[in-house]
């Protein structure tokens, strides 16, 4: 599954791709090998974004033959217009150090983040480019090669949007779900049958994945709470709560210093006003 050329890619100023925690080595010979990529705003990351991982890895062990040997957060581009989204760096930082600290197996990749706003199905592109291409993909334990399926990791809220005429091309959805393939999170007050009939074409390539027990803690609420001077405590790491209060962040409605004004959509990128926004929660 060979991606776009080198060329099409262009990398943010001394960018390297984070592969630390990349398992290069196939456990399962007749599995799959897939990497989950959430791509979002993570304003602030919270603990439910490191659960949707952990939901989807149960699914895919008990349901699939998938192997997953990869997970990656990429926070939005500073481009994104949206109210009260924080600096990229601060955002990549909060993603790190809650990856860092909470998971064994999580990464964050900051391509996205320090350039122009992205499609999310040129981001799988680029993924895909940096694990097949780049680094060669991964290996069976008898040192077959086997390329890695890039997958797209996002609630049912998000993939809801798909169906909305002019919201997302249908190449970018042919490319997203027919050659990459998503898992979709159930979230709350969102019908998973609704997010995912009109997409039909690409049935066999959309896992749906229910959320058994039900979370509906957002980065707003957590913002919200911010600005109330409530605690957010157990809703996101202890690491990323001591750098919020230690870099003044939330401290109001997104008018602050904080404040990174959008800079304007490209024309008739609809996407951009709905990807990430619910995607994980974060409305």
């Amino acid at each position: 599954m060979a991606a776009q050329s080198s060329s099409a890619f262009v990398n943010p100023p001394n960018y390297t791709f984070t592969s630390h925690r990349l398992h290069r080595t196939l456990q399962a010979s007749d599995k799959q090998p897939i990497v989950l990529v959430a791509c979002g705003s993570f304003n602030p990351i919270t603990y439910h974004h490191l659960r949707m991982f952990e939901m989807a890895n149960d699914f895919v062990r008990q349901n699939t033959n998938f192997e997953i040997v990869g997970g990656y957060l990429s926070p939005v581009s500073e481009e994104y217009e949206k109210p009260g989204l924080v600096r990229a760096r601060h955002r990549v930082n909060m993603c790190t150090l809650a990856t860092e600290q909470e998971s064994s197996g999580l990464m964050v990749d900051s391509w996205e983040a320090f350039q122009n706003y992205q499609r999310t199905a040129v981001v799988l592109d680029h993924f895909d480019y940096e694990i097949n291409t780049i680094l060669g993909g991964v290996t069976t334990r008898d040192g077959e090669h086997r390329d890695v399926r890039i997958m797209l990791l996002a609630g049912s809220d998000l993939i809801s949007t798909m169906s909305e005429p002019g919201v997302w091309s249908h190449n970018d959805l042919d490319r997203i779900l027919g050659r990459y393939g998503t898992f979709v999170i159930e979230r709350t007050g969102s019908s998973m049958d609704q997010a995912t009939d009109s997409l039909a074409r690409w049935r066999d390539s959309i896992y749906p994945i229910p959320q058994l027990v039900q979370n509906d803690v957002s980065s707003t609420k957590v913002r919200l709470f911010f600005r109330r001077g409530l605690s957010v405590r157990y809703l996101i790491p202890a690491a990323v709560i001591d750098y919020i209060k230690q870099n003044y962040l939330y401290l109001d409605d997104g008018s602050g210093p904080e404040k990174e004004k959008g800079k304007g959509k490209e024309s008739g990128e609809a996407e951009t006003s709905l990807r990430d926004g619910g995607s994980l929660q974060q409305a």
